[in-house]
């Protein structure tokens, strides 16, 4: 059967007090409506269609890499409206449509998938989420019958009876695609808010004697993010099952409280990660790394057996048994080889590192391809800027750079080639040479008393 899913996503959300839309807020470093979006691909919905409204293009933006259709909402009169400015996403189809909150990221692949499905299996017109809460205050309720859902009453109309029902709305629901098409053509906003609710439809479903269900579950899953406080409630669920997720899976946090890893992270055994690292993106760490204290990794690829201390790693690849750290610093696009050396206070900006390769500390190598069992010296710059544009250096393998050396680009450095500590370099040096390209060293004498600098 068809399936595929709409979720709302227009509103700007006052109380979050920001002029980011509510939806592109972030959770676990990806925003909340693209979490939303990639849990129903996880669940095999891939028609999905996002209404939105307030700061449409930046949703628009931010979402259309998801391979998503849009609805605009020009104007918010109610959860109902949301959905029919969607109607023209459901035309013409049948089968079944899952409603999902943009703000509500907590849902997990499985439970969408036991929604569609108990949908399907029952032969209901509508299947809505629901939960058992301690204090219901504020949430609209589900009265059954039985198994069978009879209406879904908002607090304020609820009666004593009423009140003292504990299972409340999630506003997560799933329709049979042409009874919510029907239904949506009955709603009135007849009410003192003057809004189009979307629990309306079940009381015209159920009024036109049609079976409607309802699947209870964790509260947890249903949080809607409405203020700062509720995102931060949020970051720490997610962060909480991210943490749990990889440890099963064989990867040691020493502290998961302050291990922060992203959605999107992917981690082999017998990793292990010490407290205060920030992994974000689409990183993907391989097997036995170790991560000490303090790093922050993102849209990296860490290869096995890598050892990092302490360093920023950001849209670069490194390759097995390399250290890193600590205090380095690895720019976008930036290769670095296997079993290499990036050391303290070292940057590497878009430049290939070879295997083997030491860069120690206190280096900047900038636009460079640099090949492999290179060995730099302490305070080496490739120059690759020359106030116009950055310019590119080649060095060879087996190439020694002496402490205190300046490559300034363009300029190429064979194989097998030794470059003088000191030196400045900006000619090519070929194969089997020794480069020095320094001043010759010239004493004064008498200068310092010349000149009235003598202290005695």
């Amino acid at each position: 059967m068809y399936k595929c899913a709409v979720i709302l996503a227009a509103g700007q959300g006052k109380r979050i007090k920001s002029d980011l839309p509510k939806v592109l807020h972030k959770v676990c470093g990806k925003e909340m409506v693209n979490h939303v979006i990639d849990t129903m691909r996880k669940a095999d919905i891939e028609d999905v269609n996002v209404v939105i409204g307030k700061g449409a293009e930046l949703v628009k933006s931010n979402t259309e890499s998801r391979n998503v259709s849009f609805a605009v909402q020009t104007e918010q009169l109610g959860t109902g409206h949301a959905v029919k400015c969607a109607i023209d996403f459901l035309k013409g189809k049948s089968g079944i449509v899952g409603v999902f909150a943009g703000d509500a990221p907590l849902i997990k692949a499985e439970t969408i998938e036991n929604l569609f499905n108990e949908h399907e299996k029952s032969g209901n017109k509508a299947t809505l989420l629901s939960s058992l809460v301690e204090d219901p205050t504020g949430y609209g309720r589900i009265v059954r019958n039985g198994e069978e859902v009879v209406k879904i009453v908002e607090h304020k109309d609820c009666n004593e009876e009423e009140l003292k029902i504990n299972e409340m709305n999630a506003a997560i629901y799933c329709f049979d695609i042409e009874a919510l098409l029907a239904s949506l053509d009955k709603l009135s906003n007849n009410n003192n808010q003057g809004e189009y609710y979307l629990t309306d439809v079940i009381g015209i479903l159920k009024e036109q004697g049609e079976k409607v269900g309802a699947i209870i579950i964790d509260y947890e899953e249903t949080i809607g993010v409405n203020s700062r406080v509720q995102l931060a409630e949020a970051e720490e669920i997610l962060r909480n099952r991210i943490n749990l997720m990889h440890m099963e899976n064989g990867v040691t946090l020493i502290d998961p409280k302050s291990t922060y890893i992203g959605a999107d992270v992917e981690i082999l055994n017998d990793t292990i990660i010490y407290p205060n690292n920030n992994i974000e993106g689409n990183t993907k760490i391989g097997k036995g790394v170790i991560i000490y204290p303090n790093s922050r990794i993102s849209n990296s690829i860490i290869g096995n057996e890598v050892e990092i201390q302490s360093s920023v790693i950001l849209d670069s690849t490194i390759g097995e048994k390399t250290t890193v750290g600590p205090f380095a610093y690895i720019r976008p696009e930036s290769i670095i080889g296997a079993k290499a050396r990036i050391g303290d206070f070292v940057e590497i900006k878009k430049s290939t590192i070879g295997d083997n390769t030491k860069v120690s500390h206190l280096t900047y190598i900038g636009d460079a391809e640099v090949g492999e069992n290179c060995n730099f010296g302490c305070g080496t710059v490739v120059v690759n800027y020359d106030g116009k544009k950055k310019n590119k250096t080649e060095i060879g393998n087996n190439s020694f750079i002496g402490c205190n050396t300046n490559l300034v680009s363009p300029v190429k450095i064979y194989d097998n080639t030794y470059i003088a500590a000191g030196s400045t370099i900006t000619d090519d040096v070929h194969e089997g040479e020794l480069a020095i390209a320094r001043a010759r060293q010239r004493n004064i004498p008498g200068w310092v008393e010349k000149k009235g600098h003598n202290k005695k």
